[in-house]
């Protein structure tokens, strides 16, 4: 899709350089933004001229993820994050340019990299316009289907996830309508070292919807947790009720394989 209103085009070489003119937007892989018109664009800034390591290793085996790193540079590096990138609607050759900032920033409830981030207790770093910084965690910036606490000028300078978080073992699902159609639940699950259970649900909630045990819990006891969310959505890909039916039936698949 041609941005016939696009008439400025600049690369962020550093921090000052983010500073939104009217009618600027942000660029990162482009993959959605030059999908569809986009009229009250006039100019782009280019954020993968600033130079960030797409992953970076923290203390206590954590890792930062650039937010301009793309969608293959991330699958390459674990099975579970090679697995979340599978639930995208996409092309390898998308995943080439998609960026992980760009998908989690545009919160769509099928985001995967929203999925993934959530799972694994992932917390965003997030510039503000003053040349200031926040931490945030991502499961909390998404408010909706493509929504979230980002204010004007605000841009997303990296995931950080733990290492306590990325020493649990993980579990994966997804299902859609279509079989090349959008996902219409993902859910995952995340068993840590000390017995604690982490499950989350996404593409079937507006919003990304974590339940947590300290333990494996019951048959039942997930049943009436997952039934109590309030979250689940209808659109074309899938009524409520469904999504509602499959994260059930799925999350108690994976309460059992991460049980063992």
């Amino acid at each position: 899709m041609d941005l016939t209103s696009v008439a400025g085009y600049r690369a962020a070489t550093c921090r000052a350089d983010l500073a939104l003119a009217p009618g600027e937007v942000f660029l990162g892989g482009g993959t959605w933004l030059y999908s569809e018109p986009q009229p009250e664009v006039t100019g782009l800034v280019d954020l993968t001229a600033m130079g960030w390591a797409p992953l970076e290793p923290l203390p206590g085996g954590g890792l930062r993820v650039g937010a301009t790193c793309t969608i293959a540079e991330l699958a390459a590096a674990r099975p579970f994050f090679l697995q979340c990138a599978t639930a995208l609607l996409a092309s390898v050759k998308v995943w080439r340019m998609a960026t992980v900032g760009g998908n989690i920033c545009r919160s769509f409830a099928a985001a995967a990299m929203v999925s993934l981030a959530v799972t694994l207790d992932g917390v965003a770093e997030i510039w503000t316009p003053d040349g200031g910084s926040y931490r945030i965690r991502v499961a909390e910036m998404i408010t909706g289907n493509g929504t979230n606490t980002l204010r004007p000028g605000e841009v997303l300078r990296a995931v950080d996830l733990p290492g306590a978080a990325l020493a649990g073992r993980t579990a994966f699902r997804q299902i859609a309508l279509a079989t090349l159609g959008r996902s219409g639940a993902v859910v995952t699950g995340r068993a840590d070292p000390d017995g604690a259970l982490t499950l989350v649900i996404t593409a079937a909630t507006l919003r990304p919807v974590v339940l947590r045990y300290p333990g494996h819990p019951s048959a039942d006891q997930l049943a009436a947790d997952v039934a109590a969310v309030d979250a689940y959505y209808t659109d074309p890909l899938g009524p409520a009720d469904w999504r509602r039916q499959v994260s059930g039936v799925l999350l108690d698949e994976i309460r059992q394989e991460l049980r063992r």
